[in-house]
């Protein structure tokens, strides 16, 4: 499996780059678009997808750049899905950029399964940071966008965040091995049972 961090989004967002036989997905397209598709390029591999954890537009800045240079489907779970055309919820107004983005091209639910190559990336959603968050669990690996941090947890004081929400999401998360390694939407991996242990909002 191929897996390659970017973590040169606005706000130090990370893109991921993940996929084998040939095929591949991004998950948060936030950093520059020449960026990303430097490092697809690199990659070797064919994007079918383009995920989204959540419509924050620092995880979603080139997206529309991206889907167009690669011809990719987009992917967002279906209650963050209007927020892609609302400033205010994806949250660029905050910066001044009043950016909206064109829609999904397939909304998920949770527990829904996205085949890239023979990878089976499983949809857990996760609401609380947004009412839409989700997250991407691959194997011994998870994808938390802004659900969970090394040590911290998404904040909900951002257009439709719920703290109440967010805890139940981590309760779900904190059912998951301790083994699976913690992939997140900003700052360096862990590990589901060092977050178990340590972090001091679970």
């Amino acid at each position: 499996m191929i897996l390659k961090r970017l973590p040169t989004g606005l706000l130090a967002s990370n893109c991921y780059l993940i996929g084998n036989d040939g095929e591949g997905a991004l998950i948060d397209p936030g950093a520059k678009a020449q960026d990303i598709l430097e490092l697809v390029k690199q990659s070797g591999l064919k994007i079918k997808y383009i995920i989204l954890t959540h419509t924050h537009v620092d995880h979603v800045f080139s997206v529309d750049d991206i889907r167009e240079s690669l011809d990719a489907k987009v992917l967002i779970h279906e209650k963050d899905a209007p927020f892609l055309m609302d400033a205010w919820h994806n949250g660029s107004k905050l910066f001044g950029l009043d950016k909206t983005f064109k829609p999904a091209d397939i909304e998920l639910k949770d527990g829904d399964i996205v085949k890239v190559g023979d990878l089976k990336l499983e949809i857990m959603h996760t609401p609380g940071h947004t009412p839409g968050g989700i997250c991407i669990k691959v194997n011994d690996k998870i994808f938390t966008g802004d659900t969970l941090f090394r040590m911290s947890v998404g904040r909900t004081d951002l257009g439709a965040g719920d703290q109440e929400d967010l805890m139940k999401s981590l309760h779900k998360l904190m059912e998951l091995d301790d083994k699976i390694i913690v992939y997140p939407g900003h700052g360096t991996a862990t590990t589901i049972g060092y977050e178990r242990r340590n972090n001091p909002f679970i």
